[in-house]
């Protein structure tokens, strides 16, 4: 199980953006998360994958810190050029993580043609599902999903969601955060509400 424990965060000599904070997720569980722009839903998600220190408060996995060395909880933002090496070609991308297989590439609709290309030589939509093979390694146990489908057209959300919907199967937890509260209460089974630096569930969700 995935825990936050009465997390604080700001940016330097800004107001708290997060105060008193706390959440579960568990594997096989996809927890919705919604709030306004600007609210900190982003920040929270770095916070979760570890990519940002809390000022205060644990972030714990199973208990326990979470352990140097490949995370067990994925980061996947909405703007996934910024999160690959453009000098790298997507073979080589991917393979820092693990080797997929062919159902896992077809499910998620990554052609193996593309390996030998750069990041800037396919679309946006194409890119997102390259970083979401990367980041479903074996060894990735939570996947937080910032935004995933907002680049997708709408039967490449479904496909893409189906997928994941299937995987909590394999016991793969999902933090899925997004503004639309309608793909939020169709994909989890739990929707929270990041509203004045506070989680809160929402009411019906």
């Amino acid at each position: 199980m995935f825990e936050l424990r009465g997390v604080d965060f700001g940016f330097a000599k800004s107001a708290p953006i997060l105060k008193d904070v706390s959440l579960t997720l568990r594997e096989g569980e996809i927890v919705g998360l919604c709030g306004k722009s600007g609210a900190g839903k982003s920040t929270l998600g770095r916070i979760v994958a570890c990519h940002l220190a809390p000022d205060s408060g644990q972030v714990l996995l199973d208990g326990k810190a979470i352990a140097a060395g490949y995370r067990a909880v994925q980061y996947i933002h909405q703007s996934s050029i910024f999160a690959v090496n453009p000098r790298w070609r997507l073979g080589r991308i991917i393979a820092e993580a693990w080797e997929p297989d062919d159902r896992t590439l077809d499910a998620i609709g990554v052609s193996r043609s593309w390996f030998d290309r750069y990041p800037h030589e396919i679309s946006g939509g194409e890119l997102q599902r390259v970083v979401l093979v990367r980041a479903l390694s074996p060894q990735t146990r939570f996947l937080v999903a910032d935004e995933l489908s907002a680049m997708l057209d709408p039967i490449t959300q479904v496909e893409i969601w189906s997928f994941l919907m299937k995987r909590r199967a394999t016991e793969l937890g999902i933090l899925a955060i997004s503004h639309d509260a309608a793909l939020l209460k169709r994909v989890s089974s739990r929707q929270l509400e990041l509203s004045e630096r506070r989680v809160q569930p929402v009411e019906g969700g």
